[in-house]
């Protein structure tokens, strides 16, 4: 049922308020064709939402938001050490990965307790801890919003990079993502657990060979000790990128600060944002109703509960700016701005 003037405070981890001219929740392809071709709708612009964790509203939206209640998982043996398993775009995330563990099925524990639902996975290609989506991503479904035919997106075509695919360049706007499919093994596991924090943890646990299961706890004890729940405070995980910059631009940087942190990849450099902003004096800095998380400082949040999407903009404007007047470097918004 095609609903009008709702609020979308519920619909996104932020909590900002901002309300869609209409809206409506989805539970099957057949159903978003409808609402698709419906004379109200198919002239409106288009929202679609999954779990809300990875986007921020400045404004109201002049459209229809479409919440993308898909659910379901499948699975598909395909050999002895292997098994593709399909979900779709409206399963949480966290509990999809929970889903694979108890099958013992190994390649997302390391991507545990991040927020938001299955659907937005490959347009991030979410990361964590040594763990990209691409690492055993195998395909998804996307509607095409012209045809409205079902397309099958493999490896290849997504074209991951960095936190990004075709779904966030020229896809935008163009698909929504239906379900996912995922290459997991079931026994013979390649358990990833170079990332110093993972190493750490698993130490403080006693666990010398570690299963997928106590990586999973691993990342899942990090991830508690230092990220806010979205549930209890407005953020949206992490809201900028790691930079990327060329090996020769990162040593002019390390004269200047022989200290900075970095991650050496051939002739470029990941620095991670969290030192930069944390060195630039931001690390719980509150203005307003905005703050980066003490813990944190790559995780700007929703301090009162009251912030608007405009405060939470400029606060982000704020820091970029100050980064780059010190280091240089000009960090990237990870989050979706509307």
């Amino acid at each position: 049922m095609i609903q009008k003037n709702i609020s979308l405070k519920a619909f996104n981890s932020f909590g900002v308020e901002a309300t869609s001219k209409y809206f409506v929740a989805i539970k099957s392809v057949e159903a978003l064709r409808e609402v698709l071709q419906n004379p109200e709708i198919r002239n409106e612009n288009l929202l679609f939402l999954g779990g809300g964790s990875n986007i921020l509203l400045t404004k109201d939206f002049d459209g229809c938001t479409i919440q993308l209640d898909l659910k379901g998982i499948s699975e598909k043996k395909i050999d002895d050490n292997h098994v593709l398993v399909t979900a779709n775009a409206g399963e949480n995330w966290h509990q999809f990965v929970l889903y694979c563990l108890e099958k013992n099925y190994g390649g997302l524990e390391n991507l545990s307790l991040i927020p938001g639902n299955v659907g937005t996975s490959p347009m991030q290609n979410i990361g964590a801890y040594g763990t990209e989506i691409k690492d055993i991503f195998e395909s998804c479904e996307v509607l095409n919003l012209a045809t409205l035919e079902v397309e099958t997106f493999d490896l290849e075509k997504c074209r991951f990079g960095y936190r990004d695919s075709i779904f966030k360049q020229e896809g935008k706007a163009k698909y929504v993502i239906l379900n996912v499919t995922y290459r997991l093994t079931t026994h013979q596991h390649d358990v990833k657990t170079d990332y110093g924090a993972i190493k750490a943890e698993l130490e403080k646990m006693n666990v010398k060979n570690p299963s997928i299961q106590e990586v999973s706890k691993a990342v899942i004890a990090i991830r508690e000790s230092k990220l806010p729940n979205p549930k209890e405070i407005g953020n949206a995980g992490s809201f900028f990128k790691n930079p990327i910059i060329p090996l020769s631009a990162f040593e002019i940087l390390k004269d200047k600060f022989p200290n900075i942190q970095a991650y050496p990849n051939g002739d470029w450099v990941k620095v991670p944002a969290g030192w930069l902003i944390e060195q630039c004096g931001w690390k719980g800095k509150q203005i307003g109703n905005v703050a980066t998380h003490h813990l944190q400082s790559l995780v700007i949040i929703n301090k009162t509960g009251h912030a608007t999407g405009d405060e939470i903009f400029n606060f982000s404007a704020e820091i970029i700016n100050s980064v780059k007047e010190k280091f240089g470097i000009e960090l990237e918004r990870e989050v979706n701005i509307l």
